[in-house]
């Protein structure tokens, strides 16, 4: 009870202060835990990866994800179809795995969950690591010796057994939790194979087991053993300012910090982390301490990156330190023995030191500086240093390049951190980028003297040489975007930069990462294009980006997640950009009551291309549409496709038609019925700007359909899309009538309709006197009796240059009229593939082929020509002018 129902709270660095001590249940803030399985091989460092499944959790969380609350981590598991023995928790360093436990521990002895559990046994892999060859009776008495007369008796009950292992990460032992062959408590082995062989069951079979690791410790472990994996998010929003207002215990003080750090995406992101919290926090109230005598002042003493953060902190150290001085090495010496153990330690995966480590690197424990970096536990002779925080520890890996410069070392740690494909140098890299600033560095001076020039020269060069354009992977590219954003250096992000376009497709985004894409858009002016493609960057990132957007040209935002609450944030993307020409936000869902800031928005803008497909709108969004519309005179091509615009105010959108100056719009697969023919005919008639028009995949056969065609006559339009209406041979006539009567129409596709039938001949009628330059029937069901009707209308067109009948029936006795056309015509492109065509079609193949001096192309797959003809018609491909054939 003693051990569990106080928190601890690290003593103010830099000073002789006891640490602090709170009730538990006054001072523990609720973390997200959550059931997980991905523990492969991470190609980030864990604490970015993390961040970003922390962010996507948030989301989950919101539409019903399902917690795990530590009095759930031994019930039913979805998961496994059981109730657990063998658990593991997850965290990245500092994210509250210990103190979970703790609280864990405390609700069981308090009697509020587990009282299934009579012992819970509590360890530590890094005391763990101390012991021998011990048995499991003589682990359990070394941690809890006043056990001895009963161990015997305890270990005949295994289901009332509760074993907790904190921290396998720290373990000096491999573990694989795959073989087992131990069963008998007295046998004595290294710690790990009695850890292996209780979470297999083979040793104390029905008692329980629970873990705790970093994610990079798991991906070489089989954790198909264990029935429950979960892993610790951190803080949602509102816990980070629980926390706060704990740390602070002043509302008005509380209130300060919390708004600068939300105010800052890079520090409010790393708040999911509460030794974070807790750093930023012990940083914020230095900063406010230091009572600056105007808001100037306290803005530059408050830090902007992650690199001024921990500068700011160990300044503050440093700084106490001159004060209070025990006769201990300099600080500048300490900082260069503690450095290089840092960084020994970041390159090979360690983060628990001992004496041996501290006399190899010179280094000796000054009881109040080194105190201030690093954590001791375990007694004389078997202690153990840790850093505050392993973020501490890479900070100090980075800064030792500055306090002690060697080119030499310096490039080979960057050609190091460069080449570890786990991304356990990524922070260490973020950090020397963000000490090439000279105003970051000029804050350590005072404690530390000058720091290297050179280095920062040398780290700038680095950067340089990336210039913006990794050859491997675009996660690539946003690792450069963070080295040039720790680097506050817009000029250098000027100079690598140089790219119009910014293509980052297919890389998840969160809202840090379009705080620091905006910086970079913000400091190069020169870029055009912003392709964001499936970046599932959301509202809120999309928040931190529309201020770096004002100057960019082309936008491509599709699928992204966007809902109808990002339109407001687009809106003031829009109308504060004049120089904006294409926007693509397509596969989002922008439907509800905001999409008609987007089209006000509209009207002020001088954007050429929309692209709104797959957004959900409805018929309720035609009046917003309209108003957009109506207002821009400088919009041309409008994409609506897939969505549902069918209902009483289309007509509002076909109304405004008529004085915009659009030239393209795409009104595909929108569920348009015969009934909004009249209206389609009334924006069509009277505009004179229109090229082309799709309307592919609606349900335009009907009554009204000629109101359509008949519009078509006095249209400018030059590309109409009819593929898949459900048209049918009654269509014909009116389709004839308004070709007949249009010299406009070059391109007509009438794919997927079903137009076989006796009012098929007026359509190829009508096509004799059109200027129809390309015709596509696939798919239309034509049958052998239409091919004398395709003949007419081929024979006695002199404009038809491209010619799709695939996947119809033509085969039979009539083809030969269709080929023997093909000789006067001026077609260059044929498709016949699909058309059930034989070998005794192969003649008449030959026959058109022969006789025509025109044809480029041939598209013959699909079709069954193998026979005693197919001879005939290579012969006449040796006299043909055929450029391609399939």
């Amino acid at each position: 009870m003693e051990k569990t129902e106080t928190l601890a709270e690290h003593r103010p660095p830099g000073t002789t202060l006891e640490p602090q001590r709170f009730l538990i249940n006054e001072r523990y803030v609720n973390l997200i835990v959550i059931s997980t399985d991905q523990f492969r091989q991470r190609p980030q460092h864990e604490l970015i990866q993390t961040g970003e499944k922390h962010e996507e959790c948030l989301n989950k969380i919101q539409t019903g994800l399902e917690r795990i609350s530590s009095k759930k981590l031994f019930r039913w598991s979805h998961q496994s179809q059981c109730v657990p023995h063998a658990v593991m928790v997850s965290g990245v360093p500092g994210i509250g795995k210990t103190t979970l436990m703790q609280k864990f521990v405390y609700d069981w002895v308090t009697g509020k969950h587990y009282q299934i559990f009579a012992f819970v046994f509590f360890f530590r892999f890094r005391d763990l690591n101390r012991l021998g060859l011990v048995n499991l009776e003589e682990m359990i008495l070394h941690q809890y010796p006043h056990l001895e007369g009963q161990i015997g008796d305890i270990l005949q009950h295994p289901e009332r057994l509760l074993f907790i292992f904190d921290g396998l990460d720290e373990s000096i032992y491999q573990m694989d939790f795959i073989s087992s062959k131990l069963s008998n408590p007295k046998y004595r082995t290294h710690f790990g194979e009695i850890l292996n062989n209780l979470v297999r069951q083979s040793l104390l079979n029905g008692c329980s087991v629970l873990i705790t690791s970093r994610p990079t410790r798991l991906a070489s472990v089989d954790t198909g053993v264990f029935q429950r994996i979960a892993e610790i998010m951190g803080f949602l929003h509102e816990d980070r300012l629980i926390y706060f207002n704990n740390f602070f215990g002043n509302k008005e003080l509380s209130k300060r910090a919390f708004h600068y750090v939300q105010e800052n995406d890079t520090l409010y992101t790393f708040c999911y982390i509460p030794s974070y919290c807790w750093i930023i926090c012990t940083v914020l109230s230095m900063c406010f301490r230091a009572q600056p005598t105007n808001s100037d002042q306290l803005m530059t003493l408050l830090p902007k990156t992650v690199t001024q953060l921990f500068v700011t902190f160990v300044s503050n150290i440093l700084a106490n330190h001159s004060q209070n001085k025990d006769g201990g090495h300099t600080a500048q010496k300490l900082l260069t023995s503690v450095g290089w153990m840092a960084e020994h330690g970041v390159m090979n995966h360690m983060i628990v030191f001992d004496e041996r480590h501290l006399e190899s690197f010179n280094l000796r424990n000054d009881k109040h500086l080194f105190s201030s970096f690093m954590v001791e536990s375990g007694q004389s002779p078997d202690v153990d240093y840790t850093f505050l925080h392993l973020t501490l520890q890479e900070f100090f890996a980075a800064l030792v390049h500055f306090i002690n410069y060697s080119p030499d070392k310096l490039q080979e740690t960057l050609d190091k951190a460069e080449s570890y494909k786990d991304g356990r140098a990524e922070i260490l890299l973020r950090f020397l980028c963000g000490l090439s600033d000279s105003s970051t560095r000029s804050m350590l001076k005072p404690h530390v003297g000058e720091l290297s020039t050179k280095a920062a020269r040398d780290v700038i060069t680095w950067i340089h040489r990336k210039d913006g354009k990794p050859k491997e992977h675009k996660r690539a590219l946003l690792n450069v975007f963070y080295y040039l954003h720790e680097s506050r250096n817009k000029a250098l992000v000027s100079r690598c930069i140089t790219s119009k376009e910014v293509d980052i497709i297919d890389v998840p985004l969160t809202p840090l990462d379009c705080s620091v894409l905006s910086y970079i858009l913000q400091s190069c002016r020169e870029t055009e294009e912003v392709h964001l493609n499936s970046c599932k960057i959301q509202s809120e990132g999309l928040r931190k980006l529309i201020p770096a957007l004002h100057t960019i040209k082309n936008l491509i935002l599709y699928d992204n997640h966007l809902t109808d609450s990002s339109c407001p944030h687009l809106a003031s993307g829009i109308r504060n950009n004049q120089t904006l020409r294409t926007l693509n936000l397509s596969e989002n869902n922008l439907e509800g009551p905001h999409f008609s800031d987007l089209m006000a928005a509209l009207t002020t803008s001088r954007i050429e291309e929309l692209q709104l497909p797959y957004n959900h709108l409805t018929d309720s969004s035609c009046s917003h549409l309209a108003i957009g519309i109506r207002k821009n005179q400088t919009l041309r091509t409008l994409n609506l496709s897939e969505n549902n615009l069918e209902g009483p105010h289309f007509s509002d959108l076909m109304a405004v038609l008529t004085t915009s100056q659009i030239e393209e719009i795409h009104l595909d697969n929108n569920h348009l019925t015969d009934s909004s023919c009249p209206h389609l005919a009334s924006g069509i008639r009277n505009n004179q700007t229109l090229r082309t028009l799709n309307l592919s995949y609606n349900v335009l056969e009907g009554p009204n359909f000629s109101d359509l065609m008949a519009a078509l006559t006095t249209s400018q339009i030059e590309d109409l899309h009819l593929g898949g209406n459900n048209l049918t041979d009654n269509s014909c006539p009116h389709l004839a009538s308004g070709i007949k009567n249009n010299q406009t129409l070059r391109r007509l596709d009438l794919s997927g309709n079903n137009l076989e039938g006796p009012h098929f001949s007026d359509l190829m009628a009508a096509l004799t006197t059109s200027r129809i330059e390309e015709l596509q029937l696939l798919n239309i069901n034509l049958t052998d009796s239409s091919c004398l009707l395709l003949a007419s209308g081929i024979r006695n067109n002199q404009t038809l240059k491209t010619l799709d009948l695939s996947e119809n029936n033509l085969e039979g006795p009539h083809f030969r009229d269709l080929m023997a056309s093909l000789t006067t015509s001026r077609i260059e492109e044929l498709h016949l593939a699909g058309n059930h065509l034989t070998d005794s079609s192969c003649p008449h193949l030959a026959s058109g082929i022969r006789n025509n001096q025109t044809l480029r192309i041939l598209y013959l797959s699909g079709n069954n020509l193998e026979g005693p003809h197919f001879s005939d018609l290579l012969a006449a491909l040796t006299t043909s002018r055929i450029e391609e054939l399939q």
